[in-house]
C-alpha cells in the first residue's frame, strides 16, 4: 500500500503524459441541475485526464490518492482516468479498501448521526425524510456508496459537490468529493462490486 502511495505521488508531480479527454454526454435534468452550481477553476492540477498508471491495481479499480486530493479509474493497458477530488478534513479523513455497493444518481441526502452531532441544525432535513437530489444537494450528481468487508455500509461516499472551489482540498466529513461533471464520467465507467482503494 505504501509502495502504492509512492507512485501515485510520482504520477501526480509528473506533469507528463496527459491526455484531455471530452465531457460525458449529460441527460436534460444533468445540464439543468448542473447550470445552477457554481463553476471553479480548479487548474490544471486537479482536472480531469487521462494519464499513465502507476498504481498497482487491476483495472476497473478506483484509487484515492487523499495526500494529493487525486482519484484514479485504472483502464487498463497501461492507462488512468485522474480526477481531482476533495478528502477528509483532518480527524474524519480515512483510508482503506471497501466496495462499491450501490450507485445512485442526483441521490437523496440523509445526514448520518455524528454529523447531526456536530451539525444540530441539520434535524429539519432527517425529519423531512432527507434532501432531494439537486443542485441544493451536498451530495451532488451522482454517488458511489462504499462498503466494507463485512458488507456493512461505511457511511462514505465518493460524489459530486455543490462547493467545486473545495476540489483540492481536506473539506468533505470523510467521503470523496469531486466535480460533477467528473462524478458522472466516473459513474459511467464503475460499477456495482467496484474495487475501492483509498491511501
Amino acid at each position: 500500500m505504501r509502495a502504492a502511495a509512492v507512485l501515485v505521488g510520482a504520477l501526480a508531480a509528473s506533469g507528463c503524459q496527459y491526455k484531455a479527454t471530452p465531457d460525458p454526454v449529460l441527460s436534460s435534468r444533468d445540464k439543468e441541475f448542473i447550470s445552477k452550481v457554481p463553476v471553479a477553476d480548479m487548474g490544471r492540477n486537479f482536472d480531469r485526464y487521462e494519464v499513465e498508471d502507476t498504481t498497482g491495481q487491476p483495472p476497473g479499480t478506483i484509487v484515492v490518492d487523499t495526500h494529493d486530493k487525486l482519484l484514479f479509474y485504472v483502464l487498463g493497458h497501461g492507462k488512468a482516468m485522474r480526477y481531482g477530488v476533495a478528502t477528509g478534513a483532518e480527524a474524519y479523513g480515512w483510508t482503506g479498501t471497501a466496495t462499491v455497493k450501490r450507485m445512485a444518481e442526483w441521490p437523496r441526502w440523509m445526514p448520518p448521526a455524528d454529523m447531526i452531532k456536530r451539525w444540530p441544525h441539520l434535524k429539519p432535513v432527517v425529519a423531512e425524510g432527507g434532501m432531494p437530489g439537486g443542485p441544493e444537494n451536498p451530495l451532488g450528481a451522482r454517488a458511489l456508496y462504499l462498503y466494507d468487508a463485512q458488507g456493512r455500509d461505511t457511511l462514505y461516499r465518493i460524489h459530486g459537490t455543490n462547493e467545486p472551489t473545495e476540489i483540492g482540498h481536506d473539506a468533505s466529513s470523510g467521503c470523496i468529493r469531486m466535480r460533477d461533471i467528473d462524478v458522472i464520467d466516473l459513474y459511467s465507467r464503475a460499477k456495482v462490486g467496484t474495487r475501492v482503494v483509498v491511501m
